[in-house]
């Protein structure tokens, strides 16, 4: 054969395994383009704003760091901390709880079960405003359902969005409603992979259902507890739409989360530069819990 001959051939797949070696770059490229036009600039771009004053409409100016410094002393963006931090508090137990206590009837053999289980996540797919202003004709004081069910038995009015002391922990109850349908399907999903010899295994020792649930079940569904305290923890500190609609951050600000404070600085105040600087250190806040949430549970699970 001749030599000649067979150098085009060796040009063609020089050519093809160089094509093929730039391919998975091409492929992936939709994906890098989403990344640094979606996330990577949106990040730096609010890291810059956090050195600048900036309303929109004027040029924005250098102005060091006294945004941070005004967001150390200001005080209604730390109380607005302490208020999610409360309804953190009791929306997370609660919802882990919860969802786990109806996966756990759900793993169950009963009739209609693929109704309830539909029934459960229906929620999660209605628009958080639907529901949110659901929940407050339910919770309002005077024409609210559930004030007007209490007077009929005898009960004084509570003031559910009204009082201060109360109006977060309502919020809390709503939020938990609305999203434990999602970590029902989860925590039903991690129980199903449990392998049943486990528990005949424990029958056979004498364990009671405390023992097999805290034993076995717990330490089984240990990465699926991670996910819903995790998700539970970044939703909860997301608290938005629900103190918007129901209460505007009132009554006595006592309802206001810390991203309605922050979309107020900039979106009612025009306050860019340091609504970016509030977002950036919430961000980095979250991030902190979440780690030290995930040590914790992995230490202790």
């Amino acid at each position: 054969m001749d030599i000649n001959t067979n150098i085009p051939i060796q040009r063609n797949q020089a050519s093809f395994f160089k094509r093929k070696k730039w391919l998975p770059y091409f492929l992936v490229s939709p994906y890098l383009v989403f990344v640094v036009v979606f996330v990577a600039f949106p990040v730096l771009f609010c890291f810059f704003l956090t050195f600048h004053k900036w309303n929109i409409i004027a040029p924005m100016h250098f102005i060091g760091v006294d945004n941070y410094t005004r967001l150390i002393h200001d005080r209604l963006f730390w109380k607005a901390i302490g208020n999610t931090l409360k309804f953190l508090l009791l929306h997370i137990p609660l919802q882990l709880v919860v969802s786990l206590l109806l996966a756990q009837l759900l793993n169950q053999k009963i009739r209609a079960v693929s109704f309830f289980r539909a029934s459960f996540f229906l929620p999660v797919i209605v628009s958080g405003v639907v529901v949110t202003i659901l929940w407050q004709q339910l919770l309002g004081y005077d024409a609210g359902l559930i004030n007007r069910l209490l007077v009929k038995i005898g009960i004084q009015k509570v003031g559910w969005l009204v009082n201060p002391d109360i109006a977060i922990y309502s919020i809390a109850i709503m939020a938990t409603w609305k999203n434990v349908g999602l970590y029902v399907i989860l925590f039903l999903v991690g129980l199903q992979t449990v392998p049943t010899q486990y528990y005949e295994a424990a029958k056979l020792e004498g364990a009671n259902r405390w023992q097999q649930f805290y034993h076995i079940t717990l330490p089984m569904i240990n990465p699926t507890v991670f996910m819903v305290v995790i998700l539970s923890t970044i939703g909860g500190f997301s608290l938005f739409i629900e103190p918007y609609i129901m209460t505007g951050g009132g009554p006595l600000n006592q309802t206001l989360s810390a991203v309605l404070y922050i979309y107020k600085q900039a979106f009612q105040y025009y306050n860019m530069g340091y609504s970016a600087t509030l977002g950036f250190f919430y961000a980095i806040m979250i991030m902190t819990i979440v780690v030290l949430q995930k040590r914790f549970i992995e230490k202790e699970v």
